[in-house]
């Protein structure tokens, strides 16, 4: 494999992060009284009650991956409601706007297909959270592809959140830091960052995704060093 870019290739700094949990305001107890917080919110709110539970210590066992669907079926009564919410990939969205009109569209759906929905009042209200993100540098590097195989089962589950899920917000082309980091070694890495960009991380759980990771790297650099 080339190594002709190894001279002019800059290191992966592996950072770690944190999410805190800051409360909002914003309580729904309707779900027109969650349409329209939805509407208004932030967005880092909308990024936490998607994201923020890969990264929570939780002792309950949810049902679905985003809060939305979780409180529709277990406090609002609308299961059916929740199905539809709980199919939502993040992943699949550009932009968190676009997270955001999808979710205004399926409820907009429901109210206007069912008309007991505006009557249904839950006695615990959807309390909306947004997240501040703290990061940490480890103080480690990669300096070749090669070692990635080696160095990803090590990682804690906020360096994969960080690197695999956060960047997707930071980098323009919603990529992740791997991918980024592989392009600048050229074509010889085009196909592992395909099978990267084939890992959806928001059905698994963090430590799912690093041995996917782990996976997917060790398959494709063991074959290409044959």
């Amino acid at each position: 494999m080339s190594t002709d870019k190894e001279s002019n290739t800059h290191p992966f700094s592996i950072k770690d992060c944190a999410l805190i949990a800051i409360a909002t305001g914003r309580r729904a107890y309707t779900l027109t009284e969650l349409r329209n917080h939805i509407r208004d919110v932030r967005l880092d709110s909308i990024y936490h009650h998607f994201w923020g539970g890969l990264l929570g210590v939780g002792f309950e066992e949810l049902e679905f991956n985003n809060d939305f669907a979780n409180w529709c079926r277990k406090h609002l009564g609308e299961p059916a409601l929740a199905e539809q919410l709980s199919v939502i990939d993040p992943v699949e969205f550009t932009d968190l706007e676009g997270l955001r009109r999808e979710l205004l569209d399926i409820i907009d759906e429901r109210l206007d297909s069912n008309e007991i929905s505006y009557f249904l009042r839950s006695s615990r209200a959807f309390e909306f959270t947004r997240s501040l993100l703290v990061i940490f540098d480890t103080g480690r590097r990669i300096t070749l592809p090669q070692e990635l195989p080696s160095i990803l089962p090590d990682l804690s589950t906020g360096s994969i959140f960080y690197h695999f899920i956060d960047a997707r917000r930071r980098l323009k082309d919603g990529s992740d830091d791997f991918r980024f980091w592989l392009s600048s070694w050229g074509e010889d890495y085009n196909d592992l960052r395909r099978r990267l960009a084939g890992i959806d991380p928001f059905f698994s759980s963090l430590s799912q995704v690093r041995e996917e990771l782990t996976r997917v790297c060790s398959e494709f650099l063991t074959r290409e060093a044959i």
